[in-house]
């Protein structure tokens, strides 16, 4: 498998695992022939069409209904009462070319999914189907757990198992791209099995029980609620997407009136991010600090006179203060959480009597005043930064900003 320039190693791996096993899988089912044609085709054709209904966003689970039926397919035994004889190879070619077919509708537009995506589904799909096909087929399953609530239970575990597995290639690769600090990452991914990816793995479930009861009538009628769960989570994520972008409109009035150089804002945000990555911040927490970061100097839209370059590091502590508590006030208008407000408020404050964000959007934004284009300035920002950590900027958020521009911070704002 071909490496692109600038790929991780990590990356090309787990990408060149899944093209492989995706390949073996497909020639061995071609080599041998298909078992139980109708029901391959049943679980393939939803496979096309949970992917073919997914919808653009940042959706944790990109195509929920597609991955329930793969899972589905991983853990099927049996079809209205008769025992299916497909193995795990079976089930990863299934699963690759049901993928690929819903895939192209959205590959002909330009949005076909993410490489990190469709390996993950190939991999876990390939670990459940290879921890409950060959303990199926050779009996060993049913003379263990039977067919009563052992057998629910096996497969109820086995799902956890196989979320778990995804958690960690989710993670993993994430790591490998970004270098954020990998147990934040893991946390993430481990929280959103709570939410779609518990959908997920329950419907797997109960589809596969349910097919090997009353056949493969009982996909259309177990799918729906998913399908409508998967269609809810896309108008959530769009209404997100939404209003983060009036957020990040509203920040940049600072930059239209003036007050602000261009981009100012979106730099902070996107380094105050990493940052607070770096520190252990995850889920929500990093929400608060995106939005505390995009809107941190509205305050100076109450000033008459405005500040020099937007600098506010540089301004008497008092001033900075004030500016601070005008922006609090302005930002409990717009319908934000609280938790943002205090933030901004509190930007100003001494180190020690801040929250974690507003240590964050502090050092960050006196980092990005000072820093101007060059590498002397971010280096002397930096210097200015490590001196002011006996009461303006906690230590450890300044070595972190360090790490997170040595590996490459914000373009435009590294020093050499």
């Amino acid at each position: 498998m071909l490496r692109v320039p600038g790929t991780p190693l990590v990356v090309v791996a787990v990408h060149g695992a899944a093209l492989v096993v995706a390949v073996g899988g497909l020639g061995w089912t071609l080599r041998g022939g298909v078992a139980e044609p109708g029901v391959a085709l049943a679980f393939g054709v939803l496979v096309a069409v949970g992917e073919l209904v997914r919808r653009g966003g940042r959706l944790r689970e990109p195509a929920p209904l597609g991955a329930a039926g793969a899972l589905a397919y991983a853990l099927l035994g049996e079809a209205g009462g008769r025992p299916t004889s497909h193995g795990a190879a079976q089930v990863v070619a299934v699963v690759a070319a049901g993928v690929l077919v819903g895939a192209v509708p959205h590959l002909a537009r330009g949005r076909g999914p993410e490489p990190d995506q469709v390996a993950r589904r190939i991999l876990t799909v390939a670990f459940a189907a290879v921890c409950f096909q060959p303990l199926y087929n050779t009996g060993v399953l049913a003379a263990t757990a039977g067919h009563g609530p052992f057998h629910a239970l096996f497969l109820l575990l086995l799902l956890l198992l196989t979320a778990l597995c995804d958690a960690v290639l989710a993670a993993l690769l994430l790591h490998a791209r970004t270098r954020y600090p990998y147990a934040p990452l893991l946390r993430d991914e481990l929280r959103a099995l709570l939410g779609i990816g518990s959908a997920v793995c329950a419907t797997g479930a109960v589809i596969a029980l349910a097919v090997a009861v009353a056949g493969l009538w009982a996909l259309p009628v177990f799918c729906v609620p998913l399908l409508l769960t998967q269609l809810a989570f896309g108008r959530y994520a769009s209404v997100r997407r939404t209003y983060r972008q009036t957020i990040a409109s509203l920040a940049r009035s600072t930059e239209v009136a003036g007050y602000t150089p261009a981009g100012h804002a979106h730099r902070v945000a996107v380094l105050s991010k990493a940052v607070g990555r770096e520190l252990g911040l995850s889920g929500e927490e990093l929400t608060v600090l995106e939005y505390a970061a995009l809107m941190h100097d509205i305050g100076q839209l109450s000033l008459v006179d405005p500040v020099p370059e937007g600098a506010t590091a540089l301004l008497p502590a008092d001033e900075q203060r004030r500016i601070a508590l005008l922006g609090g006030a302005v930002v409990r208008q717009t319908g934000v959480p609280a938790a943002v407000a205090v933030v901004v408020e509190r930007q100003a404050d001494p180190y020690r009597e801040q929250p974690l964000a507003a240590r964050i959007v502090r050092a960050v934004n006196a980092y990005d005043d000072l820093s101007g284009e060059t590498a002397q300035g971010a280096l002397r920002a930096l210097e200015h930064l490590r001196l002011g950590t006996a009461r303006d900027y906690h230590p450890a958020v300044v070595e972190s900003l360090v790490r997170v521009l040595a590996r490459g911070g914000v373009a435009g704002r590294v020093p050499g």
